[in-house]
């Protein structure tokens, strides 16, 4: 089924249409700590542009990537770290 960030990616691309999409696997930075797993693949950043985030408020953008990656958080990610913003807004 490929990498656990090409299922991320993915399941980003289907959920939330971003115009923008960026998902790094920081795990080599948490080697030996609590979540880490011996391949890697346990910790993320997501840095994601979507028109559905317009309007909307930093906890409510998380949820919608939480919840467009359920499968995933509950389990190989550990850790994810979350950059989401609407279109036209800066980094």
């Amino acid at each position: 089924m490929g990498s656990v960030r090409d299922r991320i990616e993915s399941r980003l691309r289907e959920k939330l249409a971003p115009l923008a999409l960026q998902v790094s696997d920081d795990s080599h930075l948490h080697a030996g700590h609590a979540g880490a797993r011996p391949g890697g693949e346990s910790h993320f950043t997501v840095d994601i542009v979507s028109p559905r985030f317009a309007g909307l408020s930093r906890v409510a953008r998380h949820r919608l990537v939480n919840d467009a990656l359920a499968g995933e958080l509950a389990g190989p990610v550990h850790a994810l770290a979350i950059k989401a913003r609407a279109p036209g807004e800066n980094a």
